[in-house]
């Protein structure tokens, strides 16, 4: 059985708003982050491991785990049905622990 990608509304409304934000100076720019943000999640559904364990994230059992592109850090979660986006936020925020 195949993963699927799941997004929680708060990572896909900051993700909708910082997109609108670049766009404003190049639409490029904000399809270019945006194919990247896309094509990382791809690979985690295809292998879930392949980025480091969330060092923000307390009590992490392993599966969650998070990457960076283009200033941008992905926090997911995976589970044999799915990966499931958390949390992105630029790089210059401060970090929280969940």
């Amino acid at each position: 059985m195949e993963r699927r990608l799941v997004w929680n509304k708060r990572p896909s409304a900051f993700l909708k708003k910082q997109l609108k934000r670049i766009s404003l100076d190049s639409i490029l720019n904000a399809e270019n982050v945006e194919s990247s943000i896309l094509d990382e999640l791809f690979k985690a559904l295809k292998n879930p491991e392949r980025y480091s364990s969330d060092r923000y994230k307390k009590n992490n059992d392993g599966s969650f785990r998070s990457f960076e592109t283009h200033s941008f850090r992905v926090s997911y979660k995976f589970t044999e049905k799915e990966v499931r986006v958390l949390r992105i936020r630029h790089v210059k925020q401060e970090p929280k622990e969940f």
